[in-house]
């Protein structure tokens, strides 16, 4: 219906007609409730202009009368309420098992990073039909990730990440916008997605060019920082076991418990006095400045990528340089 309508973004993902029905569910609504109020305007001018007697019956109390005025707005509001907080919560919670990039924002521009290892400035590439999850911050000021196809606008924190996903259903090219007046040359901080066919979008892969994967860049990294001195897979490290930690609960020292995500490894590189493991001492120094954004999102996914040995199974995880291969104790 609205695809050749110039003021209607194509519907590209599949939130995009959640939210439209909502959108046009508002505007009907506030059609017409302006409608009905400049109808009793009329009415009652007019009515009250021509009477002998302008003046209006006052009614003192009604009972019924108050609890319509009352239950009939609270109802639409609660529909309301209820109709975006399921469409929030749905376009908040990204499906297990999406493909993951990395996005970097700065003035102006986008920097993204494949988990396979291509990177790309102002332009995705992702498949049709398959969950892609951002995980994005911003290496300077806010910015916000804006994807009017997918009806998707998430803002991009510097010292933090924020993250937004989408499942594309039509192949194309969409525009990218930022959402948050970041600076001078806002308006130039454009970019697109595009959306491949899945063979064409594995084509795509094999022809880019590649420094390995981006937790292979991100364990070259963890090396070169000298990590696996204290952070070793077996009993004897000064820090943490970080085989299988991603993901789990984590007891701090102080008593708190906290969530093990992709702001608690980056927190724990750059601040790591700020939630000290229980059991260990702060000892770590801060890397704040001596890596790079770019660096720390390839730790992060270094970090993600360590899964535990499988129970009375063959395997282990990848070992840092100098380490045994031993299975972690508690």
């Amino acid at each position: 219906m609205f695809e050749n309508f110039p003021l209607w973004p194509a519907r590209a993902a599949t939130t995009s007609g959640n939210v439209d029905a909502l959108f046009i569910f508002l505007v009907l609504l506030a059609g017409f409730m302006s409608l009905a109020i400049f109808v009793m305007i009329l009415v009652f001018a007019f009515k009250y202009a021509h009477s002998r007697n302008p003046r209006a019956e006052q009614i003192h109390g009604s009972l019924p009368l108050e609890i319509t005025w009352s239950a009939v707005p609270l109802v639409i509001f609660m529909v309301i309420f209820a109709w975006g907080a399921v469409i929030y919560f749905q376009e908040r919670t990204p499906p297990r098992g999406a493909d993951e990039v990395y996005v970097v924002a700065k003035q102006w521009m986008w920097k993204l990073e494949h988990q396979q290892g291509q990177r790309e400035i102002n332009e995705l590439h992702v498949p049709v039909g398959r969950d892609v999850k951002l995980i994005m911050t911003s290496q300077d000021v806010i910015h916000s990730f804006y994807v009017p196809a997918f009806r998707i606008k998430q803002d991009v924190l510097p010292g933090r990440y924020t993250t937004a996903w989408f499942h594309a259903t039509k192949p194309g090219v969409y525009h990218l916008f930022c959402a948050e007046y970041c600076g001078t040359a806002h308006s130039g901080m454009i970019g697109q997605i595009v959306v491949l066919e899945p063979a064409q979008y594995q084509a795509w892969l094999s022809g880019g060019v590649t420094s390995g994967s981006l937790a292979a860049n991100g364990e070259t990294i963890f090396q070169q920082l000298g990590c696996p001195t204290c952070h070793r897979f077996d009993v004897q490290g000064r820090g943490p076991n970080l085989v299988g930690v991603f993901g789990k609960s984590i007891q701090l020292e102080d008593g708190r418990t906290v969530l093990a995500d992709e702001n608690y490894v980056r927190e724990s590189i750059l601040s790591p006095a700020a939630k000290v493991v229980s059991g260990f001492k702060p000892i770590m120094p801060t890397f704040q400045g001596l890596v790079s954004e770019e660096q720390l999102t390839a730790l992060v996914a270094y970090i993600k990528s360590l899964s535990p040995p499988p129970t009375g199974a063959a395997g282990s995880p990848r070992l840092a340089p100098g380490t045994k291969s031993q299975e972690p104790k508690e």
